[in-house]
């Protein structure tokens, strides 16, 4: 009699994945930080081999660093900063991972200064000649490189004068002086103001 052996055949299996990640993937317990085709061989539930493959690309983050100097503030991706210090900003760049901009700051501060000046007739200042009381500017630029701004409050006094006429005999004494001959004289002192007061 012919015997009828009953048989089953068992395969193999295969599965394929495809990844895109950033920097860095792990599959299977192992971490892979390039991009290429990656296997990895188990046994199936039949007992037989069971390949998996990966189809792996690895994009990069980017970073970039800017060096700025600015005056009193500077606004950078949509941020105002009033002091000097190191800022990030981090956006998705073209291959979906991380873009992280650096920013190394300093911020310079302008400068103020104010004088109050009182002077006769007129007064000069910065290459500027004033001739009336006002409050009057000056700006420049600091060793920063940023406004710097003098104010000068100045205050004009005048000078005063006086004449007399005197008709006298023999002699005539005057602010301690005495003349003898007719003539026009002028004695000069300082009034009031600090300005010169000349009498003739």
């Amino acid at each position: 009699f012919p015997v009828t052996i009953p048989t089953s055949i068992k395969h193999p299996t295969t599965s394929t994945t495809t990844q895109v990640a950033c920097s860095s993937f792990t599959w299977n317990g192992n971490t892979y930080n390039a991009s290429g085709t990656y296997t990895y061989t188990t046994t199936n539930a039949n007992g037989c081999d069971s390949t998996a493959t990966l189809n792996l690309t690895i994009n990069q983050p980017t970073t970039s660093t800017t060096t700025q100097v600015a005056c009193s503030s500077y606004t950078w991706n949509g941020n105002t900063y009033n002091t000097s210090g190191t800022y990030t900003y981090t956006t998705t760049n073209a291959n979906g991972c991380d873009s992280t901009a650096t920013l190394n700051l300093t911020i310079n501060q302008p400068t103020t200064s104010t004088t109050t000046q009182v002077a006769c007739s007129s007064y000069t200042w910065n290459g500027n000649t004033y001739n009336a009381s006002g409050t009057y500017t000056y700006t420049t630029t600091n060793a920063n490189g940023c406004d710097s701004t003098a104010t000068l409050n100045l205050t004009i006094n005048q000078p005063t004068t006086s004449t007399t006429t005197q008709v006298a005999c023999s002699s005539y004494t005057w602010n301690g002086d005495t003349y003898n001959a007719s003539g026009t004289y002028t004695y000069t002192t300082t009034n009031a103001n600090g300005c010169d007061s000349t009498a003739t």
